[in-house]
């Protein structure tokens, strides 16, 4: 069997559901050679990153050329650009398919819909004489992950928003796609698409450190976005205070419930879409049906046969598969809320009734035809939602992380005595004498005849 069965609630209290990006103490034995290889030393990870980081900080454009190349196949070149021709982003549509280019457009329409809907627009209350400015931050910087996979749809998600919400520069960085040196055309056209502003061949920590410290060659940015590996969580972990991140990312997770009515083979796609992402995404069925649990399992099987990633998927499913069986559909979404995972998908009869039910999911995908491979790709909001419970108390990516506000206060004079005198009773209750005498001198003499108030 793929996936491990679990009954009743309290079984299901006992397990483990989340992985810490943050928390990785080891390696793969692959990768701890090449650390030595690369730093003549065994170090942990968060050595790693730490050291990476110092040397970008103090030398710049050199270190990020030096793990460019040492780390992702870069040229030794001191006259290799980090920087990606303007130019030659502008011609990557030219080389995918022009099926690819209308997908990514459609894909990106529905972004820049869904986000503009959901903007916060400044605001002015002139009888209280208070408000608040709502501005977007000047220069963000995106990372889209490399290596093994490309992912276009993740400059799409995050660049969007973020041009939605007004931001003045916004540049992304990724990894070289080992074959003309450039990130993959794909990812340079969705660049394209996405209105970026400037693209850097640059991936892992190296890229976190040039977008948080700035070099000459990359500026240095107000926030950094996206996913990554556990080396790109650590580092923005680490850079954050130098600049703003928006959450440390770790493997996907998605929770399906599901009843009886639920279609098993269209739960078993799912499961596996989930599942061929990494050896440890979370494919987690929640059911109150025997009968469908049954069937899913046995769907499972003939389905994996047929995937490219079949490998992964498999070691996804056997590794942290789930599927838990319960007595009701309250234990269920108490359970779901419980996990608070990235993706819940409600397979359900009724699934707007069980939707006001959510507390807890980066989130929440209604009905059959609403399956979260459609949130990844083309359904409007960002696919780069919180993972390892911290949808508790963290949201997907928005245009809202582009955004911040300043209060603004423009007191009435007529309102100020009654105001005044409050605070400074708060003022020297605090031992602030000064706090309360710059109140308190504006309701004397000294206020003069020429008093102005903000509103």
């Amino acid at each position: 069997m793929l996936l491990r069965v679990i009954k009743g609630l309290a079984k299901a209290g006992e397990e483990t559901w989340r992985v810490d990006p943050s928390q990785v103490d080891s390696l793969p034995q692959s990768v701890e050679a090449r650390t030595v290889e690369v730093f003549g030393e065994r170090l942990s990870p968060v050595q790693v990153v730490q050291r990476i980081l110092d040397d970008v900080r103090h030398r710049g454009d050199e270190a990020v050329r030096h793990y460019a190349h040492v780390l992702d196949g870069a040229p030794q070149d001191p006259a290799w650009q980090v920087e990606v021709p303007a130019e030659r982003v502008a011609r990557a549509r030219d080389q995918v398919s022009a099926e690819l280019v209308t997908a990514l457009e459609l894909s990106a329409a529905r972004v820049e819909e869904f986000h503009r809907a959901t903007a916060r627009r400044s605001w002015v209350d002139l009888a209280s004489g208070l408000g608040e400015l709502v501005v977007p931050l000047e220069r963000v910087g995106i990372y889209a992950p490399g290596g093994s996979a490309t992912y276009p749809s993740t400059v799409l998600m995050t660049a969007i928003p973020a041009r939605v919400a007004g931001v003045k520069e916004v540049v992304l960085s990724s990894p070289s796609s080992g074959k003309d040196g450039d990130p993959d055309p794909a990812l340079l056209a969705a660049a394209d698409i996405a209105g970026v502003d400037r693209v850097f061949r640059v991936g892992g920590v190296q890229a976190i450190g040039a977008m948080a410290f700035g070099t000459a060659s990359v500026p240095k940015v107000d926030k950094i976005c996206g996913p990554g590996n556990v080396f790109v969580t650590l580092a923005k972990q680490m850079v954050y205070g130098s600049v703003d991140i928006d959450g440390l990312y770790g493997p996907t997770e998605t929770v399906i419930v599901a009843d009886e009515t639920a279609n098993p083979a269209f739960c078993a796609a799912d499961l596996l879409a989930q599942a061929e992402h990494d050896p440890l995404a979370a494919p987690i069925l929640v059911t109150t049906s025997p009968a469908l649990l049954g069937e899913v399992e046995s769907v499972l099987e003939s389905q994996i046969k047929g995937m490219e990633r079949a490998d992964m998927a498999r070691a996804s499913m056997e590794a942290r598969g789930r599927a838990v069986l319960l007595d009701t559909m309250d234990d269920a979404i108490e359970l779901a809320n419980a996990i608070a995972p990235e993706h819940l998908c409600l397979m359900v009869e009724e699934p707007w009734h069980w939707a006001g039910k959510v507390t807890h999911a980066g989130g929440v995908f209604l009905g059959e035809f609403s399956p979260e491979v459609m949130g990844d790709y083309m359904a409007g909001p960002s696919h780069v939602m919180p993972t390892g419970g911290t949808a508790r108390f963290n949201s997907a990516l928005s245009v809202h992380h582009f955004l911040k506000t300043m209060p603004v206060v423009a007191l009435k004079p007529a309102d100020y005595p009654e105001l005044a005198r409050a605070a400074a009773v708060i003022a020297r209750a605090e031992g602030m004498t000064g706090h309360a005498r710059a109140v308190e001198i504006r309701l004397g003499p000294e206020r003069g005849n020429g008093a102005k108030g903000g509103a």
